[in-house]
């Protein structure tokens, strides 16, 4: 792909950003504004820290405060000085147009991950010095920190847990691996959803699962009464391990889909799903049970399978008859991470295949991190009350 290219489908990455928002975004850009800095006053003095050189050009002096107004917030700045205070940084000197190429940097390392060559390239061509790698490296560490922070924050008491995976594309060994993606959201006592964590590896085993929850445990995680998600084999014996005590209740939405691989006819999926829907949206356990039983017993000819598949199946989504009726509706599936999982792919298609691991866990915690705040700053989820 030529610059020109590139740099099209970056601003449209950009234009995305500033639309939507990123929390934190004020902070990396003024990280990356500071790293710049440093790096431009090297080129000036014409030596690393510390370094011996004929050559030297003048002595650095330590840092000089600056709070400086951008489109993307107040950028809190340390200026590099030098003995002679013959040299001022080029990032601003050059103004809005460094902004927009840091920004575009910022893009591209969460879109591409820390691809120091894309980065390096970018900045040199819109801002006009040269860079090294390790100094884009050093940059994109400072990124990941504040990420890293986020992942790893203390927890407290949720009474919900939802848990979820999706799966991206990413680069491994030569080969393009399907990677889940594990996701982890929590009602905290003011009734407000929260994202907790997140993580990425190869495959969704319950070796992933159970080191998530553990993790999400060692973090203070605790006071969880229902936990909320389909029935995938590595999920369910990885919550077994770590949350034996804590009831489960198995995603309806997922069970109805599950239901119409065992519909032997096409013009039968439609009444399945009413009955199975008759059935959830009993007023009461006993309720559901007795509606099961008929139901099963009018599918047992026609569909043995599916009369068979009913009555071993549908109890597993019985587990929230136990709480407040004003919760049934939003604990009884997932769908809270499934409409979640939908903005983190719109988000995440443009990227396609990802370099590594790393990057794809870079991009979702970015994603996840605003959504969070957005949901922190909004109404209760649910009235706990």
């Amino acid at each position: 792909m030529t610059y020109q290219n590139n740099n099209n489908v970056l601003s449209g990455i950009i234009e995305v950003l500033l639309k939507n928002g990123l929390g934190g975004l004020d902070k990396v850009v003024a990280n990356f504004i500071n790293e710049a800095m440093v790096v431009d006053r090297k080129k000036h003095l014409k030596l690393e820290p510390y370094e011996r050189s004929q050559e030297r050009q003048d002595y650095a002096n330590g840092f000089k405060n600056k709070l400086l107004k951008t489109r993307v917030g107040e950028l809190s700045l340390k200026i590099p000085q030098v003995r002679s205070c013959d040299f001022y940084p080029t990032f601003l000197e050059k103004g809005l147009r460094s902004e927009r190429a840091l920004t575009t940097a910022i893009a591209e390392m969460y879109v591409n991950g820390v691809s120091t060559r894309k980065v390096q390239n970018i900045i040199e061509q819109m801002c006009g010095f040269d860079v090294t790698s390790s100094d884009v490296s050093r940059a994109s560490k400072l990124l990941d920190e504040d990420l890293i922070k986020w992942r790893e924050r203390p927890l407290g008491l949720y009474k919900y847990l939802f848990l979820d995976a999706r799966y991206e594309k990413i680069r491994y060994e030569n080969s393009v691996r399907d990677c889940a993606v594990l996701i982890a959201i929590g009602v905290n006592k003011e009734g407000k959803r929260e994202i907790l964590g997140t993580s990425v590896k190869l495959s969704e085993q319950e070796a992933h699962w159970r080191g998530f929850l553990q993790s999400l445990q060692a973090r203070g995680l605790h006071g969880v009464e229902l936990i909320t998600s389909d029935a995938h084999s590595g999920l369910k014996a990885a919550k077994q391990a770590v949350f034996p005590s804590v009831a489960w209740q198995r995603c309806q939405f997922h069970l109805q889909q599950n239901a119409q691989s065992y519909v032997p006819k096409k013009p039968l999926k439609a009444e399945v799903a009413f009955d199975i829907r008759s059935i959830f949206n009993a007023s009461s356990q006993t309720e559901a049970e007795r509606l099961l039983k008929i139901t099963a017993q009018k599918y047992a000819k026609e569909a043995s399978k599916l009369s068979s598949w009913m009555l071993d199946n549908l109890p597993e989504g019985f587990t929230f008859f136990n709480f407040p009726v004003s919760h049934w509706v939003k604990i009884r599936t997932s769908n809270v991470l499934e409409r979640l999982n939908k903005e983190v792919k719109r988000r995440t298609r443009v990227v396609s295949i990802f370099p590594n691991a790393a990057s794809c866990e870079r991009l979702v915690s970015a994603i996840l991190v605003e959504k969070s705040e957005e949901w922190q700053a909004s109404d209760a989820y649910l009235n706990l009350s």
